[in-house]
């Protein structure tokens, strides 16, 4: 009886060490990129039409990261859930959509050549990270 629940617990537990990996690589992979950009001297000082402006810092990064990587990665869980035969190329399809419609921000901001490079960097970080580490390899 115990042979039963062993494989569901082994796969519990690599699906979420998996997804902590992932979560936690795109995170550090955005840090890192806004880290190197801080010493190139880059201004992260951004402004939307009808906001006050902006510095963005680690603290920013780590939120808007960490949020993006567990709502990605709940989407993935959903879908695995619901949907599991397709559900790996479903969310990585989603995944290349959700980082395409990303950059329209970018587009709408006043903010240096430098922090928008950064920036965009930061989410095709995330994206990478996540498709590359979240999703299970097919058997």
């Amino acid at each position: 009886m115990s042979a039963t629940a062993e494989p569901t617990v082994t796969t519990a537990t690599s699906s979420l060490r998996r997804g902590a990996v992932a979560v936690a690589a795109a995170v550090l992979a955005c840090l890192v990129i806004w880290g190197i950009g801080e010493v190139a001297g880059v201004d992260y000082t951004v402004e939307s039409p009808g906001q006050p402006a902006l510095v963005i810092g680690p603290g920013q990064i780590i939120g808007i990261a960490l949020g993006a990587a567990l709502l990605g990665w709940a989407a993935l869980a959903l879908l695995e859930r619901f949907a599991p035969r397709v559900a790996r190329i479903v969310w990585i399809s989603l995944a290349v959509l959700v980082t395409v419609l990303s950059f329209g921000p970018l587009f709408g901001i006043e903010a240096t050549t430098g922090a928008k490079f950064a920036l965009g960097a930061m989410h095709v970080a995330v994206a990478v990270a996540l498709i590359a580490l979240l999703p299970s390899r097919r058997r």
